[in-house]
């Protein structure tokens, strides 16, 4: 049986082992120390986002990332899917579509007004199941500058 719960510190090695695999699996640089004190501070930090872990039993299998923002075009609290991964041996099992709602479910708690996340172009797949899920392409390029002087 799957469930989903608010992850804490104490799952902070967990959710870092998939967040490698996710990192790998895309391409993404993993910068391990990095990754271990920004996740730790967001766990720390409600009024960042929030982090939900899945769970088959007590083996975490995937974890999703709600982060907090504010927009004046919004008229307020917006929010940003930052990070869904789920395990390839618990794909297919409703586990990101479960997710998803559990984020929507929160963002409606907090007065959230609207959903942000982004997908790779080549994704197709994956951009078919966000826009099945109510996301749309408000044909706008998301620009992305690193001011951290890092990669």
């Amino acid at each position: 049986m799957f469930s989903f719960r608010e992850a804490g510190t104490a799952d902070a090695e967990s959710i870092l082992v998939l967040q490698r695999a996710f990192y790998a699996e895309e391409g993404y640089p993993f910068f391990e120390s990095e990754a271990r004190a920004v996740l730790t501070h967001l766990l720390g930090d409600p009024s960042l986002g929030r982090v939900w872990v899945a769970a088959d039993g007590p083996v975490v299998v995937g974890y999703v990332v709600l982060t907090l923002g504010y927009s004046l075009e919004y008229r307020g609290r917006n929010a940003f899917v930052d990070e869904l991964y789920i395990a390839h041996s618990h794909r297919g099992r409703g586990l990101g579509s479960r997710a998803l709602q559990l984020v929507e479910d929160a963002c409606a708690d907090q007065g959230v007004r609207v959903l942000h996340l982004e997908v790779e172009r080549r994704k197709a797949t994956t951009m078919a199941w966000y826009r099945r899920s109510g996301f749309a392409d408000r044909d706008r390029f998301l620009l992305t500058k690193d001011l951290s002087g890092g990669a």
